[in-house]
């Protein structure tokens, strides 16, 4: 009978330490180092599960969105991540027809806004 234990998700990034620096340090989850700084744990916010970084030499950044924070208030959080010099990205294939300015769906789903992480990767912080 098929019983995972555990799971977990990862995503390449192609220079490790500018990761573990903007996740942890600009964006303020908690980073593991893992095999002698080739590869991060991202401990995510509000339960046990970890999400795996590591790097690849012939890295290319996903085309969906790896990772989505969630938050209480999106126009607070995208004020304090302003102050932290990350902005979202207005536009992009991932979004939709429906994005409109600050990187804001409307109309379909949460209030979301998408950005890039060093590597290239599309992630989302949008309001529960």
């Amino acid at each position: 009978m098929f019983e995972p234990v555990s799971a977990y998700s990862g995503f390449s990034v192609d220079d490790v330490p500018a990761a573990a620096e903007f996740w942890g340090g600009v964006m303020g989850l908690a980073v593991t180092p893992l095999m002698d700084g080739t590869m991060l744990q991202l401990e995510l916010p509000g339960s046990s599960a970890r999400v795996l970084v590591y790097g690849k030499d012939d890295h290319r950044p996903a085309g969906f969105t790896v990772l989505n924070l969630v938050v209480d208030d999106l126009d607070v959080a995208l004020a304090d991540l302003a102050g932290r010099g990350v902005a979202p990205d207005p536009g992009g294939p991932w979004a939709g027809e429906d994005q409109v300015v600050r990187g804001r769906a409307s109309g379909h789903g949460p209030d979301i806004a998408w950005f890039h992480d060093p590597a290239g990767n599309v992630f989302s912080v949008q309001q529960q």
